[in-house]
């Protein structure tokens, strides 16, 4: 009797000491990180920032994993799928996991209890910029256009219910016009179209748009935070009282990853983002550089469903 007791407390000793032993051993390989979004946009950028900063530090190549459609949807979808094991992670952002699951669209994942959140990587404004032929150079003229021209101004986004769609939608709620918008898979294909001129204008994110605003390709005319993030831009609510949309990029892990690996990827995301150096690469992006806990990330992604349900819901969007 006395053998068996002594069998069972060293199993559970054993058992209750794998969780640091995971810890202490991972990784011990190649961990994918998906990016729902293609080249050419601020997900991959940030994906691509944080993937390597993560594998300098923990001695394992981190490895983006680009598969892009769907705004956002089967990228997340893919990781909500994959093993559980802390070598397959995802880097979220406001469209799929808060956007889409507000619009009542049926989705082969579970924003919530599909993933164990990690950590906040990055947020960031996006900015409203226009092809250089259109007649305004501040909001204030956009407004007085799209008033005078319903429903001729187009707008090109990232795809139907990214954030980038529903900054358009919220502008036409605000202000009382009617902006068309033009879908696109990812931020790159939209601002080649604002480029070329098959659309007017879009909500773009820095690295989409930011260079060809600097050679006069396209034109800024603010951005879209609760404050000015650029100093010589103004914030929309600037002229649009209570005007705010802002991206967010985070890690998640499929549910069911051991704790001990959330946790040690946390601790290990907190460094990286604290590293100026990967500071700095952020700010060049236009993006803020932040971390958080699981729970605070958790916390933010339940807020965001419900405050995209009501913007939704204004504006009579139905999911595709």
């Amino acid at each position: 009797m006395k053998t068996a007791k002594a069998v069972f407390a060293i199993a559970v000793l054993c058992l209750t000491g794998m969780p640091a032993a995971w810890a202490q051993s991972y990784p011990s390989k190649t961990i994918r990180l998906i990016s729902p979004y293609p080249p050419g946009g601020g997900t991959d950028a940030t994906a691509r920032i944080i993937a390597q900063a993560l594998g300098d530090q923990m001695g394992q190549q981190v490895v983006v994993d680009s598969r892009a459609g769907a705004s956002g949807r089967i990228g997340t979808e893919l990781a909500a799928k994959s093993s559980a094991d802390g070598y397959n992670l995802v880097l979220g952002n406001i469209a799929p996991l808060a956007i889409l699951p507000a619009s009542g669209a049926k989705l082969a994942y579970d924003p919530i209890g599909g993933f164990n959140p990690v950590s906040l990587i990055a947020t960031s404004d996006y900015i409203l910029t226009v092809h250089p032929s259109l007649p305004t150079r501040s909001v204030k003229d956009l407004l007085a256009l799209a008033k005078s021209r319903p429903g001729q101004l187009t707008y090109a986004s990232s795809g139907s219910l990214g954030a980038p769609h529903l900054a358009g939608e919220l502008f036409n709620l605000m202000a009382g016009v009617k902006l068309l918008h033009v879908p696109y898979k990812g931020n790159g294909p939209a601002a080649i179209a604002v480029l070329t001129g098959e659309t007017t204008m879009m909500f773009g994110t820095g690295p989409s748009v930011v260079p060809h605003i600097g050679v006069g390709k396209m034109r800024a005319l603010a951005t879209t935070g609760g404050k000015r993030s650029m100093p010589d831009l103004p914030a929309m609510n600037e002229m649009m009282p209570g005007y705010e949309v802002t991206q967010w990029y985070g890690i998640l892990a499929p549910a069911g990853t051991p704790p001990a690996i959330v946790e040690r990827l946390q601790k290990e995301i907190a460094i990286a983002i604290a590293n100026p150096k990967v500071a700095q690469l952020f700010v060049k992006l236009g993006t803020q550089p932040v971390s958080n806990t699981p729970a605070q990330f958790s916390t933010l992604i339940r807020s965001e469903i419900e405050r995209w349900t009501k913007v939704i819901k204004a504006a009579g969007i139905k999911a595709d």
